[in-house]
């Protein structure tokens, strides 16, 4: 089935998030979609899936005009989506999933399950997905989650599949087992939208790339287009995308952790007695699938989680225990995974916001009121250092795009006295410019002799800025390696496997 998307817009008050934006997917093809934080990919695809009605232009299939009222008749048509956070119900086995929405009964209005776990085996074996129906999803491994979600959508005759950030939550390994289904799929003659901002991947699988910028689309590339272009067709300047920096000169162990254990209201362990350290002027980065103890030990450490046991020293003085404000107080800056939640206030002010962990004293407040001045003039250097687009400090966080947003949370941890950075996913949702931006300070930080404790679950950037890698595995740690490991052994080790060698 052919796809054609003819000048589509789509507006948000005085915001067009898509504009004009024109693309075709032909059936067997792997058409991906690229662009940086905020472009209008998804909006695009919701766009397709019925989720949103366009203010303009049409879509096509087969030639043939379409009117999609919601997804439901997105589905009904052939249009399948798979999303970066599954639609899946936990408790339900594969076949109560896949058949959730469109069941089918039998005598006396009996739900016909055994007909869902014949689709299920059917699809499995065509595509040779190993799935077992009766398998309840939230047993599985987060890669045959995903192959469940894929089982729904050609459940439904789907002939167009869009996968929005498919590999956001899967191992290296699990991956490479993606990549090789969606070339099945694409055998099979099933056209393929792939929206992405991993440009390696990218350029493995696609056949061809359309990327957008600030809802448009710049350009068409082929997959044998360089890293470096793409990167420049997304932002509209030239990216450095290698983070340059020199070997580290790790000083004193700086933070000593012993024995860490974090337990939830409920007695459940998401940390199991971890130990390790942090040297002056060096780079610890976690590596594993999310949820498996990374945001509990960054919680820990800033004083965020109540049910802790165990120790961590910084300088000499103990963590565990202490109130958040105290472990800011000791010099820790935090960079932390959710910005819009957890990293500033919406409605504050820019220069509000830079001031939010030195609220209670100088050099921005006195005898409990804010000295204007002050704020407004460091306000103001810190938009010009760190390079935050807006047009004033006085514009709200809110109003910032998720890159400048970053910055501002970034400027404000960097220029406070540390004695330890703890970055948690510091370039989640960031475009490729900010993110060369945000790296070259983590490097610079490290360079001044801070210690730095990287988490994030994007690869690449673990091993493009760690000096030594923990792999972190159901709240365990399977190994601490030199940051030159081939991936394919941290892939191993991020689903549980100890490499020889490492160090537990």
């Amino acid at each position: 089935m052919k796809l054609e998307l003819r000048g589509i817009t789509k507006r948000f008050g005085s915001l067009v998030a898509n504009d004009d934006i024109s693309l075709t997917v032909e059936p067997g093809e792997i058409h991906a979609l690229l662009g940086e934080n905020g472009a209008g990919k998804s909006t695009l695809m919701n766009v397709l899936y019925g989720l949103y009605q366009a203010d303009a232009g049409e879509i096509l299939l087969d030639g043939e005009v379409q009117h999609f009222s919601g997804p439901g008749d997105a589905m009904a048509a052939g249009i399948g989506m798979v999303h970066q956070h599954f639609m899946l119900i936990p408790v339900f086995t594969v076949a109560e999933n896949v058949m959730l929405g469109h069941e089918s009964t039998g005598a006396a209005g009996v739900l016909d399950l055994e007909a869902a776990r014949t689709k299920v085996r059917e699809i499995s074996r065509r595509f040779g997905f190993d799935v077992d129906p009766d398998a309840v999803v939230e047993d599985l491994p987060v890669g045959v989650q995903q192959r469940v979600e894929i089982i729904k959508a050609l459940s439904r005759d789907a002939r167009v599949l869009v996968f929005d950030e498919p590999t956001a939550v899967l191992t290296p390994q699990e991956t490479d087992d993606f990549m090789a289904i969606m070339r099945q799929l694409k055998k099979s003659g099933t056209g393929i939208v792939f929206i992405s901002h991993k440009l390696r991947e990218v350029r493995a699988v696609a056949d061809r790339i359309t990327v957008i910028r600030r809802g448009a689309v710049v350009g068409e590339a082929a997959p044998t287009a360089t890293n470096a272009e793409l990167a420049s067709l997304m932002v509209g300047r030239a990216v450095e995308l290698v983070v340059q920096k020199s070997p580290a000169a790790p000083g004193e162990r700086a933070l000593v952790v012993q024995d860490l254990l974090v337990t939830d209201a409920l007695g459940r362990v998401h940390l199991d007695g971890i130990s390790f350290d942090i040297r002056a002027g060096e780079i610890l980065a976690v590596a594993g699938v999310q949820g498996n103890g990374q945001t509990e030990l960054a919680e820990a450490l800033l004083g965020l989680q109540p049910h802790v046991e165990g120790s961590a020293v910084l300088d000499g003085v103990e963590l565990v225990g202490r109130s958040v404000r105290k472990v800011l107080d000791s010099g820790v800056g935090f960079i932390p995974e959710d910005r819009t939640v957890e990293g500033l206030v919406g409605h504050f002010t820019i220069a509000e916001n830079l001031m939010l962990n030195r609220s209670h004293g100088a050099p921005f407040v006195q005898a409990g009121t804010v000295r204007r001045a002050a704020l407004e003039q460091f306000a103001e250097e810190k938009v010009r250092e760190y390079d935050v687009r807006t047009q004033g400090i006085d514009s709200t966080a809110s109003q910032l795009s998720g890159g400048n947003q970053q910055k501002v949370v970034v400027a404000r941890e960097l220029s406070r006295d540390l004695r330890l950075l703890v970055a948690s996913q510091p370039t989640r949702g960031v475009d490729v410019g900010s993110i060369e931006f945000i790296h070259k300070q983590i490097v610079a930080a490290r360079d001044s002799g801070i210690p730095v404790l990287v988490i994030s679950t994007e690869l690449d950037e673990v091993t493009a800025l760690a000096d030594r890698i923990m792999v972190l595995y159901r709240g365990r740690i399977v190994g601490v390696v030199p940051a030159d490991t081939p991936r394919d052994t941290l892939g191993l080790m991020m689903a549980g496997e100890r490499p020889e060698g490492s160090v537990a």
